[in-house]
C-alpha cells in the first residue's frame, strides 16, 4: 500500500539518537552510528520524531510500504522490555557485580603501579551490565559517562569518580533506547541523589544528555541533573546544573 513513512537522510544524520527517543513505537534504532528504520510495519508515519532531529535529517514521504501493525509494535516493545538480565563479558550473571574495597587501609582508593590511585568504587561499569538493585547504586550520586570521556579527561579519577557510582556507554554506537530503559530502571529503584552526564564535545555524544532527561521523565523522579562537556584535548568546556530535572 502507499502511505506516509519516515525517510532518513543518512548523510545528514550524525547519530545523536534523539529521534529514537521520540519514536514511541520503537521503529528507529541506531545502527552503525546512524538512525535506521527497523521495519515499515513499526512506523505509523505520523512523524513525531521529526521535530527532535537537530540536523533536519528526517522527513515524511509517501511510498509503498507494509501497513502499520500496532500488534507487532506491542510485541516488539514487550520483547525489548523482557530481555534477559545482563551478563558480564566473561559470561557471569549481573549478580556478580561487586563493590570494590580499598586495597590500602584508610586510603579509600585502590592503589596501582607508580603510586597512582583508582577511585572506582564498583564493577561492572557498563550501563547495560548494571543491575538496578545493585547495593552500590542505592542512594548514590551517579555519573553517566560517555566512553571516550574516560580516555580524554585526565582528572577522571581525581574529580568525577570519588564517592560516586559510574555507568558507561556510547550514545552513538550503542542501543540508546536500551540505555534509556536501563537508566530509568536504576532511577526508579535506587533512590539516586543526583545524576551527572559527562560527554565529549562532538554532537553525537550529547545523546547521553537527552537519554538522561528522557529517563528522568519516564521515571517520574526529580533529581539534580548536571552536565559536563569535555573537549578532545581533555579540557572542561562547559558545566551546567539543573535542580529538578
Amino acid at each position: 500500500m502507499i502511505r506516509k513513512m519516515i525517510e532518513i537522510d543518512q548523510e545528514k544524520c550524525d547519530g545523536c539518537g534523539q529521534c529514537t527517543i521520540a519514536c514511541a513505537e520503537g521503529a528507529l534504532e541506531l545502527i552503525d552510528g546512524k538512525a535506521t528504520l527497523v521495519a515499515d510495519l513499526y512506523c505509523d508515519g505520523l512523524g513525531a520524531c521529526i521535530g527532535e532531529c537537530p540536523q533536519g535529517a528526517l522527513t515524511i514521504m509517501e511510498r509503498e510500504a507494509d501497513p502499520f501493525d500496532e500488534e507487532a509494535v506491542e510485541q516488539r516493545l514487550t520483547a525489548e522490555e523482557q530481555k534477559s538480565a545482563p551478563t558480564l563479558a566473561c559470561g557471569c550473571p549481573s549478580s556478580s557485580a561487586v563493590a570494590l574495597n580499598p586495597a590500602c587501609a584508610g586510603s579509600g582508593k585502590i592503589q596501582g603501579s607508580g603510586g597512582r590511585t583508582s577511585s572506582l568504587g564498583h564493577f561492572p561499569v557498563k550501563l547495560q551490565l548494571l543491575g538496578p538493585g545493585a547495593p552500590f547504586l542505592m542512594g548514590a550520586d551517579l555519573v553517566l559517562l560517555a566512553d571516550c570521556t574516560a580516555a580524554c579527561y585526565p582528572d577522571l579519577h581525581s574529580e568525577l569518580l570519588p564517592g560516586k557510582a559510574v555507568a558507561m556507554g556510547c550514545p552513538k554506537l550503542d542501543d540508546l533506547e536500551a540505555h534509556i530503559r536501563r537508566l530509568t530502571e536504576i532511577i526508579e529503584h535506587s533512590a539516586l541523589k543526583s545524576l551527572t552526564v559527562a560527554h565529549m564535545e562532538v554532537p553525537c555524544c550529547s545523546g547521553f544528555v537527552h537519554a538522561a532527561k528522557e529517563a528522568l521523565k519516564r521515571s517520574g523522579k526529580a533529581l539534580p541533573l548536571n552536565r559536563i562537556e569535555i573537549g578532545r584535548d581533555g579540557k572542561v568546556l562547559a558545566r551546567e546544573r539543573t535542580e529538578a530535572a
